[in-house]
């Protein structure tokens, strides 16, 4: 039987030079025991993962600024596993953009109102600066999202937050948008590559992180999961 989904990848590659928030905890991996030097008839290579959590395509639970908010262990998996929608922003993205809620307003004249329980994506087309880690974390000057944005999120009870920044705050701002989301009980994934090859509305994404326990950030493969 096919799967009746196209599957769009909305994860970027971890490597050493992957963009971070301070410029010095890219991701590292060593060869602990190589081929050559295994003594077993299959020879293996075993690897040791060195990263800070929260790196590369991540998500952020509760916990990450809420003390004794939901750790990533925590978040149910009906939450996310969700149905999506994704606001294109990209035409006016700039350093200096705050996504105001009438970005919100103008989708929902189109599309219908944002389904609760839903994951939305806000794509800025930050990304293209990805391969360029400096350009990208540029001083902290990307796309963010507006606190009155991020609370007529919650009034339409969508539970989870995507963008395609390192953050949907600027630090300049005092991190509303975090602050408020997480205090909520909502999830934010950060760092969202290839949100230009999905569709406005009528599909699924999926989050998956690294079921850390007390984990307060965590490596996410985040999928988009499109019906044929």
């Amino acid at each position: 039987m096919s799967f009746p989904f196209r599957i769009i990848d909305l994860t970027h590659t971890l490597t050493p030079t992957t963009p971070s928030w301070n410029g010095g905890c890219g991701f590292h991996h060593e060869i602990k025991l190589d081929y050559k030097d295994c003594a077993t008839d299959v020879k293996f290579r075993v690897q040791q993962i060195k990263m800070h959590a929260g790196i590369g395509t991540h998500i952020d639970a509760p916990s990450h600024c809420i003390p004794n908010g939901k750790s990533v262990a925590d978040l149910e998996l009906q939450t996310l596993i969700a149905p999506c929608s994704v606001i294109d922003v990209s035409k006016d993205a700039c350093e200096s953009l705050t996504i105001e809620p009438g970005r919100i307003h103008d989708f929902e004249k189109i599309q219908g109102l944002l389904p609760g329980g839903s994951f939305v994506i806000f794509y800025t087309g930050w990304d293209k600066f990805w391969t360029h880690p400096e350009r990208y974390r540029n001083n902290y000057r990307f796309p963010s999202v507006g606190k009155k944005t991020a609370e007529l999120l919650l009034e339409r009870r969508v539970v989870g937050l995507g963008i395609d920044t390192l953050s949907p705050d600027r630090p300049e701002d005092g991190f509303p948008v975090q602050r408020l989301w997480l205090g909520a009980g909502c999830y934010i994934v950060e760092n969202v590559a290839n949100a230009c090859a999905l569709p406005p509305t009528g599909f699924y994404t999926c989050a998956l992180p690294l079921k850390t326990q007390e984990g307060t950030e965590a490596p996410v493969r985040l999928v988009g999961l499109i019906p044929k």
